[in-house]
């Protein structure tokens, strides 16, 4: 079982930056691919970034690319979405989300299907 817990969303005006941090807690850290999905009102979770297990490998949707990055930290068994430039339609319920993936496949996955163990969420609001 792993448990998830995010953190670091606010209240940021349009061309502001946050960073957001998924601290793990249960089984080996390192054999977990990660991914960050968002979810704004009245519309589907979405897909936003994802790291492989070993952290060789990310991907992120197109509307994001070049503005966010998804890095993790094995000793601090953390995983952070860095946004910057951020913009109004960037606000949404922020979810970090883990799934098995042996550490030597370097595997990253971005459909919510792929993935078992969801964070609680946290809420990033852009200003304009």
């Amino acid at each position: 079982q792993v448990q998830l817990v995010e953190s670091g969303g606010g209240l940021v005006q349009a061309g502001g930056s946050l960073r957001l941090s998924c601290a793990a807690s249960g089984r080996t850290f390192r054999d977990y691919a990660m991914g960050w999905f968002r979810q704004a009102p009245g519309k589907e979770r979405e897909f936003v970034a994802a790291i492989s297990s070993s952290g060789g490998n990310t991907y992120f949707v197109d509307s994001v690319k070049g503005r966010f990055t998804i890095s993790r930290d094995s000793a601090k068994i953390t995983v952070y979405l860095q946004m910057n430039s951020l913009k109004p339609e960037d606000t949404a319920v922020y979810f970090c989300a883990a799934r098995w993936s042996t550490y030597i496949d370097n595997n990253y996955y971005t459909d919510s299907s792929d993935y078992v163990y969801w964070g609680q969420g946290t809420q990033v609001t852009v200003s304009s």
